[in-house]
């Protein structure tokens, strides 16, 4: 079974600033991968990348057996995305929202499988709401809903938590976990909150500078170096205290 993501040295360069430079992972089905690192490491490009809204400068990145570069199309077509920052239509209301990406997607059996994920994000009571009056939890919950849409292979999530209160996160966290177990999932996840990073994510890469300087799951990396927390180990990285490991499991 192919891996819903593979990348490899991939760099984007920016006239002198390198902003991402030649990393190289993977993201396994049923596998949650938590992207770290302090603002400016690379990651929002590193994602805008794998979406295909950025170019790399070199290096390839491959989705499900689909390099990109090829086969752009197909290859997004596996893929979704979620985030805070890119909220809904706000005109729209969560069940015209849904349908209208869905058509866009080409979704078969569409009422079915919005009706699906109306009652998978408890969305049901807000179907006829218009997103801009949603509140900031009910929002994440209606783009998290578009983002299975398609039944992506590869989820991509950017602070998919982030302002929204620890019964909600948590919420949202138990049932990004389930549906990846169940439709077998990759999710590549950013984050700067360490406890959902800790709770959610079987395996972490750190970035610093563009780089992978670290990447193993939460409890070995703690052991290893020796931190209580992860967040601790956060910003040691942060501080680049630790040299560089991206070939280490």
């Amino acid at each position: 079974m192919l891996n819903p993501l593979s990348v490899r040295n991939l760099s984007k360069i920016y006239k002198t600033t390198t902003a991402v430079d030649g990393i190289s992972f993977e993201v396994s089905r049923h596998e949650i991968v938590g992207l770290l690192g302090p603002n400016g490491a690379g990651k929002t490009t590193t994602i805008n990348m794998i979406l295909g809204v950025l170019e790399p400068s070199s290096g390839n990145i491959v989705i499900e057996g689909l390099d990109i570069a090829r086969e752009r199309t197909k290859a997004l077509e596996r893929t979704n995305f979620a985030a805070v920052y890119a909220q809904l239509p706000g005109n729209l209301t969560v069940a015209q929202n849904l349908k209208v990406f869905g058509l866009l997607y080409d979704i078969e059996h569409l009422s079915d499988r919005i009706e699906m994920l109306l009652a998978e994000f408890q969305l049901e009571v807000f179907r006829n709401v218009k997103c801009g009056l949603l509140s900031s939890g009910e929002q994440t919950r209606a783009c998290l809903a578009k983002a299975l849409l398609n039944r992506p292979r590869l989820l991509l999530l950017d602070e998919p938590t982030a302002s929204l209160d620890p019964s909600i996160a948590k919420d949202i966290r138990s049932s990004i976990k389930h549906l990846a177990e169940r439709e077998g999932m990759g999710v590549l996840w950013t984050s700067h909150n360490m406890y959902e990073v800790e709770d959610v994510c079987d395996r972490v890469l750190f970035l610093s500078r563009g780089k992978i300087m670290m990447q193993g799951s939460p409890k070995s990396l703690l052991h290893e170096h020796g931190h209580e927390t992860l967040e601790e180990l956060f910003i040691s990285v942060a501080h680049n205290q630790f040299p560089e490991t991206e070939g280490r499991p």
